[in-house]
């Protein structure tokens, strides 16, 4: 059995070398990560046109060109965003686009009064928020979001945002019962 020295050692070798080999492709797969769903929706959007104009304009009664306007905008907004988040081109200017998005899409869709879309939104705010602290620190960082000891700024503090709204995300698997909190209330004193 080897000593846990020794262990230790050949784990942090293997993490090098595994970071060596990956380290061109990790943060371009973080950022892909962080910008999927915006990605898949603005892909979407281009496969279910008729769907989507159809939907905002029997929501909204703007009519069929003011529907083809705010797709338009949908689509074409999130693609680029993405396409310029991968790039790594103006980040900071794509990243507010896609706020402009995330806002749009909860006022024309309706999603502030529904809780589940509402917190995968500010999720979707969170993940733009740690795409926006990397940017700031373009060289010091590999890893999207991931601090460095010693310095204190404003980017720790959008890097804390970002992981807390991230959280939201996950928030909406869970589903709770309140049943067990909403019978109907039996006397203490009675036969039941």
């Amino acid at each position: 059995m080897a000593p846990s020295g020794d262990l230790m050692g050949a784990a942090e070798d293997l993490a090098d070398q595994f970071l060596r080999v990956t380290k061109r492709y990790l943060p371009h797969l973080a950022h892909l990560c962080l910008i999927s769903t915006f990605l898949e929706d603005g892909i979407r959007m281009w496969f279910q046109w008729n769907e989507q104009r159809d939907y905002i304009n029997m929501s909204w009664g703007c009519g069929i060109i003011l529907a083809t306007l705010f797709v338009l905008i949908n689509m074409s907004g999130q693609l680029v965003g993405c396409i310029l988040v991968l790039a790594r081109k103006f980040v900071p200017y794509a990243c507010f686009g896609l706020f402009g998005i995330i806002f749009m899409q909860t006022v024309a869709y309706s999603i502030l009064w529904d809780l589940k879309f509402l917190m995968r939104n500010l999720a979707l705010g969170g993940g733009l928020l740690l795409l926006l602290a990397e940017s700031r620190s373009e060289g010091k960082s590999m890893f999207a979001g991931v601090p460095t000891v010693d310095d204190i700024s404003p980017r720790q503090y959008m890097q804390l945002g970002g992981r807390l709204l991230l959280v939201l995300m996950f928030m909406t698997l869970l589903h709770f019962e309140l049943s067990a909190f909403t019978g109907p209330l039996v006397p203490l004193d009675s036969p039941l």
